[in-house]
């Protein structure tokens, strides 16, 4: 509990931008795989991007692919998720996700980690 926090989320229009931060303790951002997911109304949560533990590998669904990038930065402490050229159905609650580095490539298959932040709005107007 606690060890995720995210902010960023906001209203955007339809092809603009926004950037979510997810602040990690230094614990999990140093060696955990983290990852954002999302959950739209009425539909279910689904995984969105991942980083491994090292930030040297990042994958994205085929949704978002080209339009999102997932980066780390270490003096922070902190994961971004730059989302550019948003659309409206985009407009979901976005969580950060983190778990231990063999929790990567089920992140992938939409199996999120163990540990959640607690979750931030964007919603994307057309």
């Amino acid at each position: 509990q606690g060890q995720l926090a995210e902010s960023g989320g906001g209203l955007a229009q339809a092809g603009g931008s926004l950037r979510l931060s997810c602040a990690a303790n230094l614990r999990i951002y140093s060696s955990y795989a983290m990852a954002w997911f999302r959950q739209a109304p009425g539909k279910e949560r689904e995984f969105v991007a991942a980083s491994s533990w090292s930030g040297a590998h990042a994958k994205y669904a085929d949704s978002v692919k080209d339009r999102f990038t997932i980066f780390r930065n270490g003096p922070s402490n902190t994961v971004f998720l730059q989302m550019n050229n948003l659309k409206p159905e985009d407009t979901a609650v976005y969580y950060c996700n983190a778990d231990r580095p063999d929790a990567y490539d089920r992140m992938l298959a939409g199996l999120p980690g163990d540990y959640w932040g607690q979750g931030t709005q964007v919603t994307v107007s057309s």
